[in-house]
């Protein structure tokens, strides 16, 4: 190796320690494309709402941006889960229960680990699941399911950046049961694909078209996720 090339892998190895590296923490880089969106429209510290949070860290949405000084809500039913959540992220607030169309109770399907992130207030969600996987659903809890317009009002007065949304079954009722004209996060990450173990999945295009008629855009797609922009949000803050 002569000097100068040895000369050019010191200054890449400097330039390497002192850029700020980012790990993706999501199923398939969702945070990572969110944080680029963020980033580029100036915002640093997006606060959050993260519905079926599931894992603290492992496959979320929502860790990357608690890692770098964000703060948010979590939701998640299942009590495990929900106490490991609160050990991981006490800056958050953490809620045990589950979002819906309609507050109250209902059972949660629990999958044993390591498919927890197949838990649903889906009755024939978890059926399915069971019967084309073969893993059993380990138990059925009642839960307290609480609606989104309310912890919307509760929470995010001041406006929400960014909502991460899985629920297995039910993300488009929950989304559909917003209230639009009072609540609009600026992105929203949602699971828009079918339940398959066979690579049979399927894109849901009824929570596009919902979202596309509230005014959003896609920003991307993993396949398995979407991100949707506001409109009103991404050209306001272009200007």
């Amino acid at each position: 190796m002569n000097l100068n090339r040895f000369r050019g892998k010191l200054k890449a190895a400097k330039f390497l320690l002192q850029s700020k590296i980012y790990p993706s923490y999501s199923q398939a880089g969702e945070d990572q494309l969110v944080r680029y969106l963020f980033q580029s429209l100036g915002i640093e510290y997006p606060n959050y709402l993260d519905i079926g949070a599931n894992h603290p860290y492992i496959g979320n949405n929502t860790f990357l941006f608690y890692s770098r000084g964000s703060k948010g809500v979590c939701i998640e039913p299942d009590i495990d889960l929900f106490k490991s959540i609160c050990n991981h992220r006490k800056g958050d607030v953490i809620l045990n229960a589950a979002i819906g169309p309609i507050k109250g109770t209902a059972d949660l399907y629990i999958f044993p680990d390591p498919y927890s992130g197949w838990n649903t207030l889906s009755k024939a969600e978890a059926e399915k699941r069971q019967e084309e996987s073969g893993v059993k659903i380990k138990k059925v809890n009642k839960v307290p399911v609480l609606h989104i317009n309310d912890v919307m009002e509760k929470h995010f007065t001041g406006g929400l950046n960014f909502m991460s949304l899985d629920v297995e079954g039910i993300d488009y009722e929950i989304l559909n049961s917003l209230d639009f004209t009072r609540y609009s996060p600026d992105v929203i990450c949602v699971e828009t694909i079918t339940f398959s173990t066979k690579q049979k999945e399927e894109k849901i295009s009824d929570i596009a078209d919902l979202l596309l008629s509230k005014g959003y855009f896609i920003f991307g797609d993993t396949h398995i996720n979407t991100i949707f922009c506001r409109n009103g949000f991404y050209k306001k803050e272009q200007a």
